[in-house]
């Protein structure tokens, strides 16, 4: 027993030392983590009859004075206050995309506001018709497979690799970061299932797999709600989908 407290111990400690935070607080309903000097989780906050009041992860990722957003807050509220933060922090950065994980309001609720700033966004082909079907806002550009986007010198790329938390939810890669934008097909440690009603469950494991085998330099994961870490959330996932 002792042996297992001390291994507790050590692995969080470890944890803390890997992804220190240093977080700032918008508002009641928004923190900015930031993780390196080009790369931000914001965290917004939405209520749910079956779940309460929970977090959600979005990504910020500045180079060269660029920017690329990774899903938005899930109302036009919260986006707004994320976007004032940004500007305000940052007024010579350009946002140059928008790119949205899967079709939930958790991830492109807030669609619009970027829309009206004349930022482009980006999603799986599957998006759109999924989006519309319940009256959220519509990405503009779609991919089916792979997408690459630059941003100043530097590239994201996006990879759908099959169903998990939805039927389109994608993963975004920061190869100058070593950052792997999951969402919600990857789940924080010790986290439930979760929301399954758009789920296929029985695919959920052979995608994470296909994930962990696609990235593999990967060092810091980020899930769509939840704390962040590393490769140990991948596995935590597979596991979780393989016990059925």
């Amino acid at each position: 027993m002792k042996t297992k407290i001390l291994i507790l111990f050590l692995t969080l400690l470890f944890s803390s030392l890997c992804y220190p935070q240093e977080k700032k607080i918008i508002s009641e309903d928004l923190e900015i983590i930031k993780l390196s000097e080009n790369a931000f989780i914001h965290i917004s906050y939405m209520e749910d009859p079956s779940f309460g009041r929970f977090p959600c992860n979005g990504l910020i990722y500045i180079t060269d004075n660029e920017a690329i957003v990774f899903d938005t807050p899930p109302d036009t509220v919260i986006t707004l206050q994320l976007l004032n933060w940004f500007f305000d922090t940052y007024p010579d950065v350009r946002i140059k995309g928008v790119i949205v994980n899967h079709f939930h309001n958790d991830c492109l609720g807030g669609l619009s506001e970027f829309h009206k700033l004349g930022i482009k966004s980006y999603s799986s082909e599957l998006t759109p018709e999924l989006a519309g079907k319940i009256n959220l806002p519509i990405p503009e550009n779609t991919f089916k497979d792979k997408l690459e986007l630059e941003v100043g010198k530097e590239k994201i790329i996006c990879r759908y690799l099959g169903e998990a938390h939805t039927k389109d939810n994608i993963v975004a890669w920061i190869p100058g970061e070593e950052i792997l934008f999951g969402g919600c097909m990857v789940k924080s440690l010790n986290s439930s299932k979760g929301n399954l009603a758009d789920a296929n469950v029985s695919e959920w494991a052979n995608t994470i797999k296909k994930v962990k085998d696609e990235f593999k330099t990967v060092k810091i994961i980020i899930p769509g709600h939840g704390s962040y870490g590393g490769t140990e959330l991948l596995d935590y996932t597979i596991k979780l989908f393989s016990d059925l």
